[in-house]
């Protein structure tokens, strides 16, 4: 009895440890001093999966060597995500609820949804639904997995979280801006401007300084209004580069600090 004991509890450990390790591997916000070399590699090769299973998406015809790279990444994938949820309450520390709450997650289900177009593949039967074709276009959804291994894009999404408040005061004025705008035009120049929705588009394209010149204002107020509305929309649209740039500056300045510190 002690020894089935004794195994059991060894058994268990094994586990735990077994289930810390993989979730270490799995994350990538773990202390890099700590960090084994084996975290990095993980990262790498689901980068370099994701970049090659989203390749056959580039070709409208497919080939045999385009089916074999979606069934394995799509193994891949199903592993990854498996083992995702195995370590679920090492991520959300919300205990036995962790493993039922993990697969409703944004990142969870960008992975789940990643990977169900696929299954037509791997199941022929799957082929005669023709739901399934739909299903295809979101593959490219892949793309969104970068996000997780990469820890530069992680720094950009902090800078974005941190500066989101001023970000949406400059959205707010930018919309704003937008209506007013369409609303000034579509009235002092109706003949131009069949609906309300055409001045919108036509202030969108003023605001981003794009003029793609499909609809514009023949009248001289109409012509007044756009070269104001080109002014400062150069102004608005050039807040949120100055905004991120800003903060993208502060978050490498204090990246390097907390370096300097655990030095």
């Amino acid at each position: 009895m002690a020894f089935v004991r004794n195994s059991g509890c060894t058994f268990i450990i094994g586990v735990i440890y077994t289930r810390k390790k993989l979730f270490d591997l799995l994350e990538i916000g773990c202390d890099s001093e700590n960090q084994d070399s084996s975290f990095d590699f993980y990262d790498w090769f689901m980068m370099a999966t994701i970049i090659i299973s989203i390749i056959p998406l580039a070709f409208h015809k497919q080939n045999r060597a385009f089916e074999i790279i979606d069934r394995v990444t799509v193994i891949i994938f199903i592993i990854d995500y498996i083992l995702r949820v195995f370590t679920a309450d090492l991520k959300l520390n919300k205990g036995v609820k962790s493993f039922f709450i993990y697969p409703f997650t944004s990142m969870a289900i960008i992975d789940l949804v990643s990977i169900l177009p696929s299954l037509s593949i791997l199941s022929g039967g799957f082929r005669l639904l023709k739901i399934f074709r739909l299903l295809r276009t979101f593959r490219a959804f892949r793309a969104f997995k970068v996000i997780r291994y990469s820890k530069s894009i992680n720094l950009i999404l902090k800078v974005f979280k941190s500066q989101s408040k001023t970000l949406g005061t400059v959205a707010g004025i930018a919309v704003g801006y937008v209506l007013f705008s369409a609303l000034l035009v579509f009235n002092v120049e109706p003949e131009s401007f069949e609906n309300f929705f055409d001045a919108l588009y036509w202030a969108t394209v003023s605001l981003t300084t794009v003029g793609y010149g499909d609809i514009y204002p023949t009248s001289t107020i109409g012509r007044i209004v756009t070269m104001v509305s080109s002014v400062f929309g150069i102004a608005i649209v050039a807040l949120p580069s100055g905004i991120i740039t800003a903060g993208f500056l502060e978050a490498l300045q204090d990246k390097d600090s907390n370096g300097e510190g655990k030095e």
